[in-house]
């Protein structure tokens, strides 16, 4: 099995029932079928196109929440320990594999069934050939949506798991889903495959996984969103909009723009979102994995002057 089960149990005490079913329901939970909790939002929709209408799949990520910060209350606590499986990345966030780890239930970690890929910094490290054990991977999967297919897959397998008499239903939920990202992939390639620009630069280190597209993404910051750039680093990123004629800097919709509008500011160029869809913002709360990707395909196409 490709999954991470830890089989400790965690027993759930009638006082954290009674305050989690005073609690309610959440937006990605209705209630009804069986329980599974899912860390933040890209791993709740594939886990909730998989298991289809037999499952209830929470995020503990709430819209407007950055999913980084995320700490656990009572009920998302209960969340965890009545689910018949949880799915996470682990190190994304610290608080849920904290809990995790105690919970009954099968954990399926997106980092141990989907190839992470060094971050940035790893592949311009050219100097000592340190092992991959050392490598700092990049957790942002999800914005490759051929990944996004193995990780369906994975979620598919896991769920035939714990719910074998159903294995059909979750292998074609999963194969559905591969269609759709598959289409997905090939309007990134086509829609991008003829831009008067390659480079692209965001507010941190989120998108690496849209490079096989063919641009090239350099962040103000790195993998943490709430770091702050240097002199020097703004200086090399002037000099590289200058020299290559970018026309936009890109903020987030979770995180601060506070340094995309300034850069931008200095030097006369517009800023865009570009959602790296860590999770759902109040603005977007109603839109899915698919259509939040097309819009930023649209955003790509319009900063890079792609034909």
């Amino acid at each position: 099995m490709s999954s991470v089960v830890r089989p400790i149990a965690l027993a759930a005490s009638l006082t954290t029932a009674f305050l989690f079913a005073g609690c309610g329901a959440t937006a990605d939970d209705s209630g009804n079928g069986r329980p599974a909790a899912a860390a933040f939002y890209p791993l709740a929709w594939v886990t909730g196109r998989v298991a289809g209408d037999g499952w209830s799949v929470q995020n503990l990520t709430q819209p407007g929440q950055e999913p980084h910060d995320l700490t656990l209350d009572v009920a998302q606590t209960a969340a965890l320990e009545r689910a018949e499986l949880v799915v996470l990345e682990e190190g994304f966030q610290p608080a849920v594999d904290e809990t995790a780890a105690n919970v009954e239930a099968p954990v399926l970690d997106a980092a141990s069934v989907v190839d992470l890929q060094p971050t940035a910094e790893d592949h311009a490290d050219d100097g000592d050939d340190h092992g991959d054990d050392q490598r700092d991977l990049d957790p942002h999967f999800w914005l490759d949506p051929l990944l996004v297919a193995d990780f369906g897959d994975a979620v598919g397998d896991e769920l035939a798991e714990v719910d074998p008499d159903n294995a059909e239903t979750y292998a074609a939920n999963a194969a559905d889903l591969r269609r759709d990202l598959e289409t997905l992939d090939t309007e990134f390639s086509e829609g991008l495959a003829t831009c008067e620009r390659s480079t692209v630069v965001v507010s941190h280190e989120a998108f690496s996984y849209l490079s096989r597209y063919g641009l090239d993404f350099e962040a103000i910051v790195g993998l943490s969103p709430d770091a702050e750039p240097t002199a020097a680093d703004l200086a090399r990123l002037e000099q590289l909009v200058a020299s290559d004629g970018v026309t936009t800097v890109f903020s987030e919709r979770l995180g601060s723009a506070k340094s995309a509008e300034t850069l931008a500011g200095d030097l006369g160029v517009t800023t865009a979102v570009l959602d790296p869809l860590e999770g759902l913002s109040d603005e977007t709360s109603d839109e899915d994995y698919l259509s939040l990707m097309r819009e930023n395909l649209t955003a790509l196409q319009q900063a890079n002057g792609c034909s």
